[in-house]
């Protein structure tokens, strides 16, 4: 990961002749749509669990078990291939075989006969996604103008994979396994990662690598140096809560909304898909919104306002459509992650300490929330009822809203309104 940023850093230089306006366009709308798929898939099995538990018996300590072992593995491969792209150069190889790879675990999914061999198929798939989006970043950071170089990481990370994998998913994976089986649904998500990884193979050229600086080396910096930093330990807190939020959601809400509540499966799949909806126009209008009236009063209010959504589901009893605008709104939280993960954290810290600063927060929050959060709250809905995790989501909402009143301020329209009332 840090490899990845310091190439965000540099631009492509020497007899590299810089891309075309629309090859850069098709680079950036190409890697989007791949991550889209990578979250299309990894999305199939949780909008599918209400027709796979009962088949293959699984507790939902296990459901639990099977999105914390795609996440840590998500996470391992997030910095080791990641790094692996910087060592050897050939970004768009670890590509292809990354998204075939991750296909091919889909494909497995479908044919998985008991939560062992379900489990190890995550796992991998897991593996296979994680690297996918550093070595995006990296692609994007050398091949795109600098000055377009923020927006073009943006649509790459976000577009994609809030409308593919989190509209486009749960309505069409859902409709296909009552029309088709479940499995079918899996053998049908893995096609588009091998159209995909064609495209990447013929349609892109392999990045040139950036020239390695002459200077010595900065010496290391520590990473608990790091962390005594203020606003960097706040947003891994915050991290951490978000994202087991998030896993927790995505994991066992599509199960109680068809087993507890009893909405179908049709019916689901079109509540989740408001997620993605929500998701797509918050990761921009949000992270606007921070830039106008500042970073601290958006992270308080979202996750404080991600309420709405757990007690919703439980308690809402009226029309469905009722609860459209309630996950729609509530799901707003989903906006501040890049805020955490990466904004406030890169204008706390000196700039050699960027690097480390986001993946301190990016890794803890993906090991921390993502790992031991849903396992966690499977092993509750065991022991009491499936309403648990959904209050373990309402907990940890409240928490992330009182741990953001303690950052600082770090958007620069709300320094300078500060600098000029101060003169």
């Amino acid at each position: 990961m840090a490899g990845v940023m310091a190439l965000g850093q540099g631009t492509v230089t020497g007899n590299v002749r810089p891309r075309s306006a629309g090859y850069q366009a098709w680079l950036v709308g190409l890697l989007s749509l791949n991550f889209g798929i990578v979250f299309f898939d990894r999305q199939a099995l949780n909008v599918l669990m209400p027709f796979v538990q009962p088949e293959l018996g699984l507790t939902n300590a296990q459901i639990g078990l099977l999105a914390s072992g795609l996440s840590f593995t998500w996470a391992i491969a997030a910095f080791g291939i990641g790094k692996l792209s910087d060592t050897i150069g050939n970004r768009k190889l670890l590509l292809v075989g990354a998204t075939v790879g991750f296909s091919l675990c889909c494909f497995l999914s479908g044919v998985a006969t008991s939560f062992l061999f379900m489990l190890c198929a995550r796992m991998l798939m897991g593996a296979a996604e994680g690297g996918v989006m550093p070595i995006s970043h990296a692609m994007v950071a050398t091949e795109v103008d600098p000055r377009r170089r923020g927006l073009a990481q943006g649509i790459a990370q976000n577009f994609g994979s809030n409308l593919l994998g989190s509209f486009l998913a749960p309505v069409l994976l859902v409709w296909f396994g009552l029309e088709f089986g479940w499995r079918n649904a899996f053998f049908l998500a893995s096609i588009p990662g091998i159209i995909c990884a064609l495209l990447i193979w013929f349609t892109l050229e392999e990045p040139a690598v950036p020239p390695r600086s002459a200077a010595p080396d900065e010496p290391a910096h520590r990473v608990m140096d790091v962390l005594r930093t203020r606003n960097v330990f706040i947003c891994v807190a915050l991290g951490v809560l978000m994202v087991s939020y998030f896993v927790i959601c995505l994991t066992f809400l599509p199960i109680y909304l068809t087993s507890v509540r009893g909405y179908t499966p049709t019916e689901m799949s079109w509540l989740i898909g408001t997620l993605g909806i929500s998701a797509t126009i918050g990761s921009f209008a949000i992270s606007g919104l921070s830039d106008l009236v500042g970073r601290r009063p958006v992270m308080i209010a979202m996750p404080l306002i991600g309420i709405i959504l757990p007690l919703g589901a439980l308690y809402w009893s009226g029309s469905i459509w009722g609860l459209v605008p309630i996950f729609f709104f509530g799901w707003g939280l989903n906006g501040i992650f890049p805020l955490f993960m990466a904004t406030v954290p890169s204008e706390s810290v000196d700039p050699r300490q960027a690097a480390t600063a986001l993946g301190l927060t990016m890794g803890s929050a993906e090991i921390l929330g993502g790992v031991f959060a849903p396992s966690l709250a499977g092993v509750a809905a065991d022991a009491t009822s499936l309403a648990a995790p959904l209050w373990i989501m309402v907990v940890r909402a409240i928490l992330g809203g009182i741990v953001a009143m303690f950052l600082k301020e770090t958007a620069p329209s709300q320094l300078r309104k500060r600098s000029t009332a101060t003169a």
